[in-house]
């Protein structure tokens, strides 16, 4: 057992045999507060490793020196589920050579256990740990809440490495992932800043804009039948959608009604629900900010699941295909209620699908809010400029001017009338949205492939070109 504690990251990757043309694995619940891929990129580069596969389940900002180990084919090929702009800039520039493949939460692990995207060498960043590889991300100075991304990759990995700054005697309480998948165990001084877990938005928007389709989303989940004692939900970390959130807090407590969960990245708003009685459960993949850490160490309602079983399409269940209602954001939504997640206006890879497509595919109501336009540039278009999410799995668009309800559904369109809400086509959203900013010009796009997007079931959906 102790034996498997070694003293460097760099005796770590030697003993685990990493060579030229090998796969490594990282996730991303420390956010971008993480020091780890990058701490271990530095010694796979000073070691003279090359030609490498990254799977990471995200990359962020943090992770900027990656520009560095590509542009020195360190690395030469990128799996990922989503890439924040900084990196994502490059990328869309043309710095790789070979495509990024993007995919989603599901889908990773789905590939991970099927051996499309085998894994050589898995480094998992462990808040704490024993000598023997038990570990968690509940306790510790750098705890971030579940590991649930960083399962497939104990899991399935030829090696797996867990990396801590908080080293506790064998046996670990209350342990994560177990000792049976780890083979070495590294300490070092800091895996990461915990403050970074809360980057991004975390907080209910101020803008009315936001609140006002917070309030209309509420309203179309209470309209659509589907609010009702054993409710379950899911919504993101953006603004208008915790904003959501606390209203439809309000309305289950004024109404009695009593849901069996909640999923996802779980966020403060979600515990307050889960602590008014509001949900059984919580469903936790990933954990947006500090209180849900400290809720997910403290309550047993809180449970940690792993990726396979938040949204893997290769498990024999998973929480996605239980969802009610799913909250979404987009960038871009086009007449045929596709929508877009992973570039910006300027066609700029800044994001990705994470658990986008893999909710709205599960839920039996999936939801965008999104305002009307954004700095001047109208949200629904002819033709999304890359399709993160299919139109079949899109139910309705919420703005501030009105809903639009996907033809598809036309029971939920029937309710939303009845009820009195603003119920529009999506050309006339379109058209109310270009009167007030103009047509905006065709994005013209390079000849370059510099991603691809992958489905949930492993299909390439989409191609992003150059920039």
């Amino acid at each position: 057992m102790a034996g498997k504690l070694v003293k460097s990251i760099r005796e770590a990757i030697q003993l685990a045999g990493l060579k030229d043309g090998m796969s490594i694995s990282f996730h991303h619940h420390l956010r971008n507060g993480d020091y780890t891929l990058n701490l271990v990129m530095h010694e796979i580069a000073a070691l003279g490793v090359k030609e490498l596969t990254l799977n990471a389940s995200s990359l962020f900002d943090t992770h900027a020196e990656l520009e560095e180990h590509i542009e020195n084919r360190v690395v030469t090929k990128i799996n990922t589920n989503y890439m924040s702009s900084g990196l994502g800039r490059r990328i869309s520039e043309g710095l790789m050579e070979a495509p990024v493949s993007f995919r989603t939460h599901g889908g990773r692990p789905r590939d991970i256990q099927l051996g499309i995207t085998p894994i050589d060498v898995a480094f998992i960043a462990a808040p704490t740990a024993d000598c023997a590889g038990n570990c968690s991300g509940k306790f510790g100075p750098s705890a971030c809440g579940s590991l649930g991304y960083a399962f497939p990759d104990a899991m399935y990995a030829k090696k797996v490495i867990v990396i801590t700054d908080n080293l506790v005697d064998y046996p670990l309480k209350g342990w994560s992932i177990p000792e049976i998948y780890v083979d070495y165990v590294v300490r070092v001084d800091a895996i990461g800043n915990p403050q970074g877990i809360v980057s991004g938005t975390t907080k209910i928007t101020r803008d009315p804009v936001g609140l006002i389709m917070a309030q209309t989303a509420v309203k179309v989940i209470k309209h659509s039948g589907l609010l009702k004692d054993g409710f379950s939900f899911q919504t993101g970390a953006g603004g208008a959608s915790l904003a959501a959130a606390s209203y439809l807090k309000n309305v289950m407590l004024q109404e009695n009604i009593r849901g069996s969960f909640a999923s996802g990245g779980i966020t403060g708003y979600l515990v307050d629900m889960l602590e008014a009685g509001c949900f059984e459960s919580l469903m936790d993949v990933q954990c947006f900010d500090l209180k849900a850490v400290e809720s997910i160490r403290k309550n047993p309602a809180h449970q940690e699941i792993s990726a396979m079983q938040y949204a893997s399409p290769a498990a024999k269940s998973a929480v996605v295909d239980n969802l009610d209602v799913v909250i979404l954001g987009a960038t871009e939504i086009d007449t045929d209620f596709n929508v877009n997640v992973h570039t910006d206006s300027s066609g700029y890879i800044m994001g990705g699908s994470g658990g986008h497509s893999d909710t709205a595919a599960g839920a039996k109501l999936s939801m965008i809010i999104a305002p009307l336009f954004r700095a001047r540039l109208p949200i629904v278009t002819d033709h999304v400029s890359c399709i993160s999410t299919p139109g079949r799995d899109i139910d309705v668009l919420v703005t501030q001017r009105g809903v639009a309800v996907n033809p598809k559904n036309q029971e939920l369109m029937l309710r939303l009338k009845d009820a009195g809400l603003n119920v529009m086509d999506i050309q006339q959203l379109k058209a109310v949205a270009e009167r007030i900013t103009g047509k905006p010009g065709h994005l013209t796009r390079g000849e370059r492939k510099v991603a691809e997007v992958i489905y949930r079931d492993g299909t390439v959906i989409d191609s992003i070109y150059s920039v």
